[in-house]
């Protein structure tokens, strides 16, 4: 139980410095230079350059609106963290403005990347603890839960009609929905290299002839799937064992170590993958056609 309640207290702290992340991107570079951005906080901007209203008040106003569909779909556990992140947002969109800083960089094609940039750290860092700030962020979790399309990818379709938008205002132009975009990319790229990262996978091919005491150690002390595949070298016509194993890209010099360890002249190759499915790793969000023609996911 106590270790429950601390893991609880660790994610709501790191959305907490997650969400100043987020909210000091927008206050601190694209506000101030009137730079659009997507998302509910987009709109809100938007709503900012053309009416004067708060984006705090509106920031909170439709994301309630929109809370309880992400509350159905995802469950109580969501609902409750997305609507920390909605309460905690709107307030440091109230007082990050009462901060006398803001870029001090006259170029709003790098305020554009710092602060889309900036963003996407703090999304990102939310995404991880299982919540969300709302709005496109719950669209973007819901379609991640049921279909293999990446949050970031998400995000510039939305965000490409809702940064577009701004060409209604009357001192808009082309140029600022190109530092929109530009913002929008800077985001999403962020958004989904640090999120993926965490998930990228390699593959090690491993020549030894002290195989058996290798497969032994990775398979039964450090809990690694071995794959042992019969091989031949054609010099000396010898036969053998080849060790093919997959692991997390973080864990890959944990291997490397105990390859070491084992046999110090072992030959290894190893090769980044592009997806990995199956225990341990990733599920497979698709559908598939039954006999019945009913569709399910899997």
């Amino acid at each position: 139980m106590q270790h429950c309640n601390l893991k609880l207290i660790r994610e709501y702290i790191i959305i907490t410095v997650a969400l100043c992340f987020y909210v000091f991107g927008w206050t601190g570079f694209l506000i101030p230079n009137q730079i659009p951005g997507g998302g509910i906080t987009g709109i809100s901007t938007i709503l900012n350059y053309a009416f004067g209203w708060h984006v705090s008040y509106s920031y909170f106003i439709i994301n309630v609106i929109l809370l309880v569909v992400g509350t159905i779909i995802m469950g109580r556990g969501f609902g409750v963290k997305t609507v920390y992140s909605i309460v905690v947002s709107s307030i440091y969109f109230e007082f990050f403005p009462l901060i006398p800083w803001t870029s001090e960089i006259t170029d709003p094609l790098i305020n554009a990347i710092v602060g889309g940039g900036c963003c996407g750290v703090g999304i990102a860092l939310v995404f991880t603890q299982g919540g969300s700030t709302g709005g496109i962020d719950i669209i973007a979790l819901v379609i991640n839960k049921y279909r293999d399309i990446t949050p970031g990818r998400i995000y510039v379709i939305s965000d490409f009609l809702i940064i577009s938008s701004i060409l209604f205002l009357p001192d808009k132009n082309l140029q600022d929905v190109v530092y929109g975009y530009i913002m929008t990319v800077a985001f999403s790229t962020t958004v989904d290299q640090l999120l993926t990262g965490s998930k990228q996978a390699v593959q090690l091919l491993i020549i030894t002839s002290k195989y058996k005491e290798l497969a032994d150690k990775l398979c039964f002390e450090m809990d690694k799937g071995v794959t042992s595949i019969n091989s031949m070298g054609w010099y000396k016509k010898s036969e053998g064992r080849i060790l093919m194993v997959v692991v997390r890209k973080n864990r890959l010099q944990e291997v490397m170590g105990a390859i070491k360890e084992v046999d110090h002249n072992a030959f290894f190759t190893v090769s980044s993958v592009m997806g990995v499915y199956g225990e341990g790793f990733e599920m497979i969000k698709a559908k598939i056609k039954k006999n019945n023609d009913t569709v399910s996911n899997v």
